[in-house]
Order: C-alpha cells, then sequence, then structure tokens
C-alpha cells in the first residue's frame, strides 16, 4: 500500500526564503540587529559599520537555504526588475575557492548603467550607474533548479544621484508624505508622533467642513462622524461592489 505523501505546513514555508526581521534576529548581535531595525523603522541612520556583520549573516543564513549567487535587485525604468548575479566565491593568494560576501558587497554594487533607459537625463558616455541596498526591503532568495540566488532589493542611481529606477521616486514621494504628514500631526496637537507609514489601498477618504455646516449635522455633532449620506448612485445601494 502506497503511503500517503505529506506536505509541509504552510506556516512552515510561508517566508522561509525572506531574511525578515525573525531571521535576523537569529543570527544578527543585538546591537547590529537593533541599529538595522531602527533604521528599517525610519527611528535612526543606518551605521555603515554594521555592513559586514549583516552581510556575513545574510550569506551563511542564504548558502544554509541552497543560494550559490547573490544579486542587487532593482526596478530600471523598463518597468521590469533586475539584477547583475555574483557567485559566494572568490580565491585566495594559492587560487582556492572561498565563500565570500563583503559589506562593502552588500552596500553598493555597479551595473552597467548603459544598458538601462535614463529618459534623457545624462549624457551617453556617462553609463556608470550604482546599485546600493535598501534595507527597508527584506531580501529574499529566488530558488533554481541549481540552487538559488540571494535577492537584495536596491536602488539604482547615476554617479551624480540622478535615479534611474522607479523605486528611487517611489521612496522619495513617501519620504515627502511623511514630512508633510508629521508636519500637520503636530499641528494638531499630536506631538509625540515619531514617523508616518505611508501606505497604498486603503482607500479612506476625508473631507473637510466649516463649523457652521458641520454643526447641522446630527451624526456629526453627537458621533464625530458622518453616518448618513447621499443615495448611491443609480439606487445601487449594497450592489456596487468590485465583485457584486
Amino acid at each position: 500500500m502506497q503511503e500517503a505523501k505529506e506536505f509541509p505546513k504552510m506556516r512552515e514555508i510561508y517566508g522561509s526564503l525572506v531574511f525578515d526581521q525573525k531571521a535576523m534576529k537569529q543570527r544578527l548581535p543585538r546591537d547590529v540587529y537593533e541599529n538595522l531595525v531602527g533604521a528599517i523603522e525610519g527611528r535612526q541612520k543606518l551605521d555603515s559599520g554594521i555592513a559586514g556583520t549583516v552581510a556575513l549573516a545574510m550569506k551563511d543564513w542564504a548558502v544554509s537555504k541552497g543560494a550559490s549567487h547573490w544579486a542587487h535587485w532593482f526596478h530600471p525604468l523598463t518597468e521590469l526588475t533586475a539584477e547583475k548575479h555574483t557567485a559566494f566565491v572568490t580565491a585566495d593568494e594559492n587560487g582556492f575557492p572561498l565563500e565570500s560576501f563583503r559589506g562593502e558587497d552588500l552596500m553598493q554594487s555597479e551595473p552597467d548603467a548603459s544598458s538601462f533607459p535614463s529618459g534623457g537625463t545624462r549624457s551617453t558616455f556617462e553609463a556608470r550607474g550604482y546599485s546600493a541596498w535598501d534595507p527597508t526591503s527584506p531580501a529574499f532568495i529566488i530558488k533554481s533548479p541549481k540552487g538559488g540566488t540571494l535577492c537584495i532589493p536596491s536602488v539604482f542611481l547615476a554617479y551624480d544621484g540622478t535615479p534611474l529606477d522607479l523605486k528611487t521616486y517611489l521612496l522619495r514621494s513617501m519620504e515627502a508624505v511623511e514630512s508633510r504628514a508629521l508636519k500637520m500631526l503636530k499641528l494638531f496637537g499630536n506631538r509625540g508622533v515619531r514617523y508616518v507609514r505611508a501606505t497604498v489601498g486603503g482607500e479612506q477618504e476625508f473631507f473637510l467642513l466649516d463649523r457652521p455646516r458641520a454643526q447641522k449635522r446630527t451624526d456629526i455633532r453627537f458621533c464625530g462622524r458622518t453616518l448618513l449620506g447621499s443615495p448611491p448612485p443609480r439606487d445601487q445601494k449594497m450592489e456596487d461592489h468590485y465583485f457584486g
């Protein structure tokens, strides 16, 4: 009689190829972990001195998962993804292979920027491009039949700092939203807030009303929010949902 095949539980495989905060906490010294998490959450600047320790832990974790290469993974203006694969190997003075992944490798790489569009922001001969580690996104492994690749989410910049990718613009816009939101919250009296998380998809709408108009609404006066509004278009009521 053929034995029933056992499959791994979802909780055992979900996120198992992501170097998330759980994996960081297990493999990093406490002070390094706290500095890295603080930088991820925007509470402090990333200390470049911890790059070597993080790189070693990240490499050991990736190799334990079967990865043989690493790559800075970024989003050029082609609206696709790109990466430059490098093996976790170098040679010693006698030519023998050694596993290697330095802090410098983690922090920055130099793909050939001439292969990607620049939107006309630089001359053709200025082809240098630099990818830089973005610690706010966790590293992950893409598996392959021959092992796998440790993908390090990165931004992609020209030599003068001009963004050559899509993510840099996203990060800068999030920073701008956070800056304005913090200013607004402090104007409203919330002095203790330290950072704001900008998300996409909440679709929450806010409307500002003059006080005399708001006082005419019983629901606003008693509940602090609107409970009654205009009828839905075409008298659809609860039928106008995405899957309705």
